[in-house]
C-alpha cells in the first residue's frame, strides 16, 4: 500500500490534479515529497530524476510550496548519496551500480514508473512512489566536490560560523588579521579556534531521534547542528573541522585511534569488513577505528588535532609532540578516563581510504548506524564531564532486570551515583538533578523516546520498551594536550 511518507508534505492544491513525487532512500533514512509539475507524472525514472533530483528548481518548488524545508534538505542530501561531483561541486553521472525501486520491482531509466492514485485530505493525488537501492555502489565519493558542494550551498552561513568561533577565542581584532591566512602562526591558530569551538559542542546522539532525525550527519550536518545548539560524536566532530578547514586550504588526514590498539593497523581486514560489513568475531580489528582524530600540515608544521570531547582530552599537538603519539618508536598512548578505569588509547597513521569509506558506509551503507552509536559503541545519548545519559531497551521485565543491576554494578564499582527507570522519564532524584543541570538537555532527551522505540522496532521488531540510565561522573574535564 503506497501512502505519503514525508509528514512535513507541502500544501496540496484545491481542485488540481495533484502530482507527487516520493523519494526515499532506505538506508539513510531520507526522505523527500514534493508536487511535480502536472505533465511530468508521465516522465521517464531518468527525465524525473534528471529534474527532480539532478537539478531540482529548489527555490522555485520553495516559494511555490510545492516542497517543505525539511523536503528540500534531504533532497540535497540524497544529491550526494546518487550523483558524483567535480572537484568544483557540480554533480556527474551516477555512482555505478545504482539502481530504484518500486516496492520491491527495480525499475530501469527508461521506464515510466507507477502513478498510484490515492485520497489524501479528502483529493485526488497521483503518487510516484521510489526507492533509492544503493546496495550494490562502490566507494568512488570525491570528498573534495562533496565539501565544495557543501560549503557553496551555505557559505555565508559557514564563515559566520568560522569568524564567531574565532572571535570568541581570539577577539575580532585579531580575528581579522587570522583570516587573512598571511602566515603560518595565522593558519594554526584559524585552526585551533575551529577545533576549539568543535570540541566544546556536545558530545550526543539525542539528536539523531529528534528533529531531522538524522541515521548519520556529513561534517557540513555536523555544523549546522553544532549551530542550532546540539553536538555530535567523534567521527561527526571530525569530518566537521575537516569540512571547514579544507576550505581555507589547510591540508589534513585522518587518524584512526583505538583502546589498547597498539598496531600495526590490521589495513587489509578493515578493507574486507568495509565490503563485506561482516563485523562478527571483529573486535580485535574494529578497536583500531574506535575513534578519529586529524594530523594537519601547515607550512611544513605537523599538527595533531583531536577535536571530540566525550571523555578524550583536547589534543593539538605539534611536530614531536604529535610524532611521539603517531609514530612507532616508543609509541605513547593517550589516557582516557573511562566509566569504570582509565584505558589506552593510541593514533595511528592510516591510508585515507580506510577512513574515508567508513564514513561514507556509516552515512549511507549501514543500516540503523544511529542505533549502533548509542548501543553497540555505548556512546549513549548524552556524555559530559558530569552525566552520563543512556537508554535501557527492554521487551520483558526480566531483560529489564538483568540490564538494570548491570548498569548498578558498574557505578557501584567506579563509585558513582546511579539511577535507572523502566520508564522514559527524568522521575528520580538523579533525573531531577540532570534536569536541572540541563534542561534543554533533558528537554530534547524526553522528546527523543518516541522515535528511538520506533528504530528499535524497525531493527528487531515490535514490543520494545525503553527506560532511562543516569550516571552522576566525578566531574572528569579530560586535561587539553596543547604544545
Amino acid at each position: 500500500m503506497i501512502k505519503i511518507k514525508n509528514s512535513g508534505f507541502a500544501p496540496l492544491v484545491e481542485n488540481t490534479n495533484n502530482q507527487i513525487l516520493q523519494l526515499w532512500d532506505t538506508v539513510s533514512n531520507r526522505r523527500c515529497t514534493l508536487r511535480m509539475d502536472p505533465g511530468d507524472a508521465y516522465l521517464s525514472l531518468g527525465g524525473l530524476l534528471d529534474k527532480y533530483l539532478k537539478q531540482p528548481p529548489i527555490s522555485q518548488l520553495l516559494q511555490e510550496s510545492r516542497i517543505t524545508q525539511p523536503s528540500a534538505a534531504a533532497l540535497y542530501a540524497m544529491q550526494d548519496l546518487v550523483y558524483l561531483s567535480t572537484d568544483a561541486g557540480e554533480l556527474k553521472d551516477m555512482f555505478s551500480g545504482m539502481a530504484f525501486k518500486e516496492g520491491e520491482e527495480s525499475l530501469a531509466l527508461d521506464q515510466v514508473p507507477t502513478n498510484h492514485q490515492l485520497q489524501v485530505e479528502g483529493q485526488d493525488v497521483s503518487v510516484v512512489d521510489l526507492t533509492i537501492d544503493r546496495i550494490n555502489l562502490q566507494y568512488s565519493r570525491n570528498w573534495t566536490g562533496f565539501h565544495r558542494r557543501k560549503w557553496l550551498r551555505n557559505k555565508s552561513r559557514y564563515s559566520g560560523f568560522v569568524r564567531d568561533s574565532l572571535i570568541h577565542e581570539f577577539g575580532s581584532h585579531e580575528t581579522d588579521a587570522i583570516l587573512q591566512l598571511g602566515s603560518t602562526s595565522h593558519k594554526i591558530k584559524l585552526l585551533k579556534g575551529l577545533a576549539k569551538t568543535i570540541w566544546d559542542a556536545q558530545f550526543e546522539n539525542y539528536s539523531r531521534f529528534i528533529g531531522k532525525k538524522l541515521v548519520y550527519k556529513s561534517g557540513d550536518e555536523t555544523i549546522d547542528n553544532i549551530m542550532e545548539g546540539a553536538g555530535a560524536i567523534c567521527s561527526e566532530k571530525v569530518q566537521a573541522l575537516k569540512f571547514l578547514t579544507d576550505h581555507y586550504g589547510l591540508q589534513s588526514e585522518y587518524i584512526i585511534a583505538g583502546e589498547n590498539a597498539t598496531g600495526p593497523v590490521p589495513v587489509e581486514k578493515l578493507r574486507e569488513l568495509l565490503t563485506t560489513f561482516d563485523f562478527r568475531f571483529s573486535k580485535r580489528y574494529m578497536r583500531f577505528w574506535q575513534h578519529t582524530a586529524l594530523l594537519y600540515d601547515i607550512d611544513g608544521t605537523q599538527v595533531l588535532v583531536d577535536a571530540t570531547n566525550g571523555n578524550i582530552p583536547f589534543l593539538f599537538l605539534k611536530d614531536d609532540a604529535a610524532e611521539r603519539i603517531l609514530g612507532y618508536q616508543k609509541k605513547l598512548p593517550v589516557t582516557v578516563k573511562m566509566v569504570e578505569a582509565d584505558e589506552d588509547f593510541y593514533y595511528h597513521r592510516v591510508p585515507q581510504d580506510i577512513p574515508e569509506n567508513f564514513f561514507f558506509a556509516l552515512e549511507g551503507w549501514v543500516s540503523f548506524s544511529d542505533l549502533m552509536q548509542v548501543f553497540d559503541n555505548e556512546l549513549g545519548l548524552y556524555l559530559s564531564r558530569e552525566f552520563y545519559v543512556m537508554p535501557l531497551a527492554f521487551k520483558s521485565e526480566k531483560e529489564f532486570s538483568r540490564e538494570r543491576q548491570e548498569y548498578l554494578d558498574v557505578a557501584q564499582r567506579a563509585g558513582l551515583e546511579c539511577s535507572v527507570t523502566a520508564d522514559w522519564t527524568l522521575d528520580s532524584h538523579l533525573g531531577e538533578e540532570f534536569r536541572r543541570s540541563e534542561p534543554a538537555v533533558a528537554d530534547k532527551i524526553l522528546r527523543a523516546g518516541g522515535h528511538l522505540l520506533t528504530r528499535l522496532d524497525e531493527c528487531d521488531g515490535p514490543g520494545h520498551q525503553a527506560g532511562l540510565v543516569i550516571m552522576k561522573l566525578l566531574n572528569q574535564s579530560p586535561v587539553p594536550l596543547d604544545r
